[in-house]
């Protein structure tokens, strides 16, 4: 496994901040926040800066009744920097996927979900994505996340890496090797745990690795994971560094988010494997 975040780090500022949270600053009056503003971490998406995205959930909190708190984005390349900022104080909140957000939540008790949190209601669905003019590739992937749907295989892999899973013990996957088969480089952040994750051993393990250990048997591909940084995933792929991305997002059920938030141009979306929605965590109350 290889990490190319150092080399295309450069690229990504311009285009995601490399998580240093690009136009938004920290109120230096005495206090780390403004009013009833809330800083909100979140980890940067492919096609969408912080002050676009701030817009979009304005219109959420609007169209949500929501008069009192405003939520204002700073984008981050990874979990761990968005916890240490949860923790030092730089954010308020961090918005998470479900399924991760339960996660942390079930693994360290400072801890907890934003109750009554109106931007819960935002839901994705995840997707690999490759280059557009990779049709085949894009066409195979289709098709195996079709047939896994189709044979019950999908639900199986859900139960066992998200719904039963226990956050003490999330099982390990062994990335299948097929003789003569031909090579692609699969991008993973591998710090999304339960879904993405990749163990202080270098080991591979949850949903979504043992998802793409179903998929390269059935399209007859070996894998190599390169880990990378949320916000390099798409200059990544871009340069042929790796061959898929895995994962991307794109919204479920919710307009006023736009439906290329993660696939800017030259980059195309499989049909979607799994649909979470959006939780909010914060460090517990002290009073």
């Amino acid at each position: 496994m290889r990490n190319f975040f150092a080399i295309i780090c450069a690229a990504v500022l311009l285009m995601a901040g490399c998580g240093s949270g690009g136009q938004q600053g920290v109120d230096k009056t005495g206090s780390n926040f403004s009013g009833k503003e809330v800083q909100l971490g979140m980890l940067a998406p492919l096609n969408s800066d912080e002050i676009s995205f701030e817009g979009v959930l304005m219109t959420i909190e609007e169209k949500s009744g929501i008069k009192d708190t405003h939520r204002r984005p700073k984008f981050y390349d990874n979990l761990k920097t968005m916890q240490m900022g949860l923790d030092a104080g730089t954010i308020e909140e961090v918005s998470l996927y479900s399924t991760v957000a339960k996660y942390i939540i079930a693994t360290n008790n400072k801890y907890e979900i934003v109750p009554d949190n109106a931007l819960e209601k935002i839901r994705y669905s995840f997707c690999f994505a490759v280059r557009k003019d990779d049709t085949e590739l894009k066409a195979e992937l289709d098709k195996a996340v079709a047939d896994m749907k189709a044979d019950g295989t999908l639900d199986k892999l859900v139960n066992e890496y998200i719904t039963d899973v226990k956050s003490d013990n999330v099982p390990r996957v062994e990335i299948p090797m097929i003789d003569g088969a031909p090579t692609i480089k699969v991008g993973i952040t591998g710090d999304l745990p339960p879904l993405d994750l990749i163990l202080p051993d270098g080991t591979p393990a949850g949903f979504n690795t043992a998802m793409l250990a179903e998929v390269a048997r059935r399209i007859n591909r070996n894998i190599e994971l390169v880990h990378i940084e949320t916000g390099a995933r798409a200059a990544a792929l871009t340069s042929k560094l790796i061959d898929v991305v895995f994962w991307a997002v794109v919204p479920f059920g919710n307009d006023d988010i736009p439906k290329d938030i993660d696939k800017p141009a030259g980059l195309e979306l499989s049909t979607p494997y799994f649909t979470d929605n959006v939780a909010h965590i914060k460090l517990k109350s002290t009073k």
